[in-house]
């Protein structure tokens, strides 16, 4: 229990820096959001607790897929934000990011991997 605790402390902070950071300078904020460290975070917890090289290979093949999925939202959040407001931007974000990680998942079974 300790231990999750730990990770939710170690990664709450590294959540909250970075939102602060945002404040004082957004491209620095973006630039460094941008940068995977939640999935380093993930990696390092994975490894940490002994985890099979499988089980973080396929971890990283599948963030790389959902990823993908995730890129229409990037696009289409700042055009509604500036045209609807905050709500507006978020939903419609998050129904691309589901349709698109719909499209994916499609895609995905004509090579043979299975994501859901």
């Amino acid at each position: 229990m300790l231990f999750i605790f730990l990770k939710v402390l170690i990664t709450s902070i590294i959540i909250v820096v970075v939102s602060e950071i945002v404040k004082i300078n957004d491209r620095v904020g973006g630039l460094i959001a941008a940068l995977p460290f939640t999935t380093f975070l993930i990696l390092f917890w994975m490894n940490f607790e002994n985890a099979t090289t499988e089980k973080i290979s396929n971890h990283m093949t599948y963030t790389l897929i959902y990823l993908i999925a995730t890129v229409p939202m990037f696009l289409i959040f700042p055009i509604c934000l500036k045209n609807f407001g905050f709500w507006v931007a978020i939903f419609f974000s998050i129904l691309v990011t589901l349709v698109s990680t719909l499209i994916i998942h499609q895609m995905s079974k004509n090579f043979d991997i299975k994501l859901f």
